[in-house]
């Protein structure tokens, strides 16, 4: 991944050894990405070693002449942002001891080098960044800001750098005003300063990686950027992209994403973007011209997902849909654009469940009061689907005691289901029972039988006397005439 700071550690390196004179035959550095490296070489070697390699040779043979003529003493020959190994195999030094090859690369596999995984910086390592920069007094005066600084920016060596300096500019600017301006195209996390090491900013670190990329690994990046911030189960990606051959697709996750650290592994079967990766790829989205595709199918498979959770989930149940709630909400509030308007309610209806079902009643209360108001918006004030919002809402409401306001709603529900399909349909039903529910939990007993009978009636003709619904209802209405008949 870019703005790691690989090219910063192996260049601290050299810098070390250089003062300390530990390889008397010289320190090479050479830029693997730029200039043919077989000419790099010669060129090093002609003005720094003053060798002297034939005119007339091909270039393979006149990087052998200056191996073979370099300086005696152990050297350091340092390959900058290697791409791909076969490339430079060829031009590497002879396999002599006195010649030691540090390589750096944005690939996590490049072959038969001993390699020194580098990962983004722990929350103390970003603080103490940006403290070298701006000072202790400026980072304590808004500790919690600089905390939330370092996790927005992912931790990355890059970023912090970049924002530390733009900081170190910017006296009066507070942390928090700061991070109101933060966004990966932001001045602050472009390169323009001459003492960096690093000679890009963190969009054009990444764009070099993009370039690496074929249309498939892009298009791969671009809908992994519409998940949430979250670790993201492979089965979902799979689901979002049905035409594309299993192994195909493992295939370019594996060589392209991972292998270029733009995409990490989390678990078993689940992988996740750093958040600065993500922000550039979703913008890389919006220039795709399957973007709004990609977003319906990632809104689709939500849906579905959705409705997997059951309306009181066993600790199984919610074990299993935990890792798809972060995306269910992202597919509730960020891409609810493109939802269908038969699937608006789904991620809402899942996400109530999965949290009531766990007595987190705020989240829960969250979800089903947006539920209505985005059905609300989107289909209108008369389609089942909002009725169905009302009733699920009163549900909650109910059973947190909340008594005088679930029952406007319970009773709008069955105005519109009435209104909807008629006087005989299961959801009235359905509407008559809830009602009588709620008026028995207060002890409104007169009201509730009459509710529990009409339920009764229209379940028995619509059900039958055998459907689990039917069955209910019977107990509750013999239920509610026991207590009657002992008051």
């Amino acid at each position: 991944m870019g703005g790691i700071g690989k090219t910063e550690l192996a260049l601290q390196y050299s810098l070390y050894h250089q003062q300390q004179k530990t390889y008397p035959g010289g320190i090479c550095w050479l830029q693997a990405g730029n200039i043919d490296l077989g000419t790099q070489i010669v060129n090093f070697a002609r003005t720094k070693l003053d060798l002297q390699p034939p005119d007339d040779w091909e270039l393979p043979d006149k990087v052998s002449y200056c191996w073979g003529h370099w300086r005696e003493g152990e050297v350091l020959v340092i390959l900058d942002d290697v791409g791909d190994y076969q490339a430079i195999k060829s031009y590497l030094p002879p396999a002599e001891l006195r010649f030691k090859v540090l390589v750096t690369t944005r690939r996590q596999y490049l072959g038969e080098f001993e390699q020194l995984n580098l990962e983004v910086l722990s929350e103390e390592e970003s603080l103490e960044l940006l403290v070298s920069f701006v000072g202790e007094k400026r980072i304590q005066r808004e500790f919690n800001q600089a905390q939330q600084l370092c996790r927005e920016l992912g931790y990355l060596p890059l970023g912090l750098e970049l924002v530390g300096r733009y900081l170190k500019r910017k006296q009066d600017l507070s942390l928090a005003q700061m991070r109101q301006r933060l966004a990966l195209e932001h001045r602050s996390l472009q390169q323009d300063y001459p003492d960096m090491t690093a000679q890009r900013g963190v969009a054009a670190a990444f764009e070099l990686s993009w370039q690496e990329l074929d249309e498939s690994a892009q298009k791969l990046g671009c809908l992994l950027s519409i998940f949430a911030l979250a670790p993201i189960p492979w089965e979902l990606v799979k689901q979002c992209l049905p035409e594309e051959d299993e192994e195909d697709l493992e295939d370019v996750k594996d060589k392209s994403l991972l292998s270029l650290s733009l995409l990490e592994r989390r678990d078993k079967g689940s992988y996740q973007l750093h958040q600065l990766i993500r922000e550039f790829f979703s913008g890389k989205l919006e220039q795709l011209v399957e973007a709004n595709q990609l977003k319906g199918r990632f809104c689709q498979v939500m849906a579905v997902e959705a409705l997997q959770i059951p309306d009181t989930p066993t600790q199984q149940d919610i074990a299993e849909a935990t890792p798809v709630i972060p995306h269910l909400a992202e597919a509730a509030t960020v891409q609810k654009n493109w939802l269908e308007d038969e699937d608006l309610i789904s991620p809402f209806v899942g996400l109530g469940r999965f949290y009531e079902g766990q007595g987190y009643y705020l989240p829960a209360v969250k979800w089903r009061e947006e539920c209505c108001l985005e059905t609300k918006n989107r289909l209108g004030n008369e389609h089942p689907d909002v009725a169905a919002s009302f009733n699920n809402l009163a549900l909650l409401y109910k059973s947190q005691g909340r008594y005088e306001e679930a029952e406007p709603l319970l009773i709008q529900a069955l105005k519109l289901w009435t209104k909807l399909f008629g006087n005989e349909h299961p959801f009235v039903a359905t509407s008559f029972s809830n009602l009588a529910l709620l008026y028995e939990s207060q002890g409104r007993y007169e009201e509730a039988e009459p509710l529990y009978q009409q339920a009764l009636a229209l379940m028995k003709k619509l059900l039958g006397d055998e459907h689990p619904h039917t069955t209910i209802t019977r107990e509750n209405l013999e239920y509610l005439r026991v207590i009657r008949r002992r008051l």
